[in-house]
């Protein structure tokens, strides 16, 4: 009795595996239609700007993620309700956060983001500057006594 049930199980199992080897990526169902040139060429530039909200580093051109599709679409939508790209950057601001845009906009949340490099790099510049400035004033001050011998 449990040894049909094994076959049965490796039966089963030995159907479903083909299947889930050809398992693919979300596709897009209907790839997008643009009017003309300008449109695609304005899309493009885009969704290039913007950033996947499910995927960490990856533009929104780039993803291939099932919400990747879902917001090119509703790009390519806002963009034919003849919204400009800051409207269209807004919407999506107001919708998922600014880590929707690839260069986030200067604001009292992003100073940091924006200053906090250079911050760092005059930080360490000056620490650089007292330690030289120290070990050489530390020189100046040890005499050098010439009657010692080695």
């Amino acid at each position: 009795m449990a040894t049909l049930f094994v076959v049965a199980a490796l039966a089963v199992l030995l159907v479903l595996l083909p299947g889930a080897a050809l398992a693919q990526a979300a596709q897009d169902p209907a790839p997008l239609q643009f009017r003309d040139r300008a449109e695609e060429e304005r899309f493009r530039g885009l969704v290039a700007e913007l950033r996947c909200v499910m995927c960490q580093n990856q533009s929104l051109a780039d993803s291939n993620a099932q919400i990747a599709h879902d917001l090119r679409r509703e790009v390519l939508i806002l963009m034919r309700r003849d919204l400009d790209d800051a409207q269209i950057r807004q919407h999506l601001v107001d919708r998922y956060g600014e880590f929707v845009l690839y260069r986030p906009r200067m604001g009292a949340a992003t100073w940091l983001l924006w200053f906090g490099p250079a911050l760092l790099l005059l930080g360490g510049a000056v620490a650089i500057y007292r330690v030289v400035r120290r070990r050489s004033a530390a020189q100046r001050a040890v005499p050098e006594d010439e009657g010692q011998e080695w």
